[in-house]
């Protein structure tokens, strides 16, 4: 993860914090155009998506909870995204990325940008991808490879600003900008985790419990979350037990333990330290000291 300061500068071009964005970012050769779905047949005549470039697609699941994704490349965009518009119903907004100047990115660049978008994403299991298929990378030289990495590095920097996080893995613990390690315990399992600023992290090897209660069942929200995390493989069945995979970061300190214990919870109790001390007592603690 990139933890070096940087500087965004976002245009918002027809006036409406909610409609057109332009975001540059200091000393990068990209930018994005970030936009709702509604303004696309105006934002579609802008020059930028007259290059190829790569883009993402956001907006709720069928079921309404939670988003979804789908990454694509076009050479150029804009024909892509008219496609989309017509053909996929999900989506709500979107995000091109191109470059400051045509011409600076070629069909095999944003094939391979799409590739390790994808790939990425599917690793960190943060949002369900509308995307079928993982497409492979195709043939550039070390030196485009590497220019490439790069451009990378910059969208994948930029993102979470634009408030997407479907990229990233869950940061490592612990560390000066983590809180500590705590312990949830009940029904049998055991779970460890600590707050990041991207929510709270369950450790891997943490324990789930297998059932739950009549009234988690009754909650759309954490029973299709359970259902994906089941499904991705981020919990997998361990005996009487379920377990995690990887670290897997939650919204929300009782999104976690209401995963761990299979019920309603409230994290800021469930979730202590080893003096027992819970999360509330030790936010009280930091607020006060």
């Amino acid at each position: 993860m990139n933890v070096t300061p940087f500087s965004l500068r976002i245009f918002v071009a027809d006036g409406d914090p909610d409609g057109l964005r332009i975001v540059e970012k200091s000393n990068w050769i990209g930018k994005a155009l970030v936009f709702p779905r509604a303004l696309l047949p105006q934002v579609k005549a802008r020059p930028e998506l007259a290059q190829t470039g790569v883009y993402l697609l956001l907006g709720p699941r069928p079921d309404g909870e939670g988003d979804m994704l789908y990454v694509g490349e076009g050479d150029p965009i804009r024909p892509r995204l008219e496609s989309h518009y017509a053909q996929k119903d999900f989506w709500t907004r979107a995000i091109g990325f191109t470059t400051t100047t045509g011409g600076q990115l070629n069909k095999a660049h944003v094939q391979f940008l799409e590739s390790r978008l994808i790939a990425l994403a599917r690793a960190a299991k943060r949002l369900p991808l509308d995307n079928a298929n993982q497409p492979a990378e195709p043939s550039l030289s070390e030196a485009d490879r590497a220019d490439m990495e790069v451009f990378l590095g910059h969208m994948l920097g930029m993102l979470p600003v634009l408030g997407v996080h479907a990229f990233e893995q869950a940061p490592k613990a612990p560390a000066a900008k983590a809180g500590p390690v705590l312990t949830c315990k009940g029904k049998g399992v055991l779970a460890t985790g600590y707050e990041t600023t991207q929510g709270f992290v369950v450790r891997a090897g943490s324990q789930a419990a297998a059932t739950v209660t009549p009234s988690f069942a009754k909650m759309a929200g954490p029973r299709e979350l359970r259902a994906d995390l089941l499904e991705n493989g981020v919990l997998l069945e361990d005996g009487t037990v379920l377990r995690f995979t990887q670290d897997y970061v939650f919204s929300a300190p009782s999104a976690a333990s209401d995963i761990v214990l299979g019920g309603c919870t409230n994290g800021r109790l469930s979730w202590k330290d080893a003096q027992g001390r819970t999360l509330k007592e030790l936010q009280q603690a930091e607020a006060s000291g």
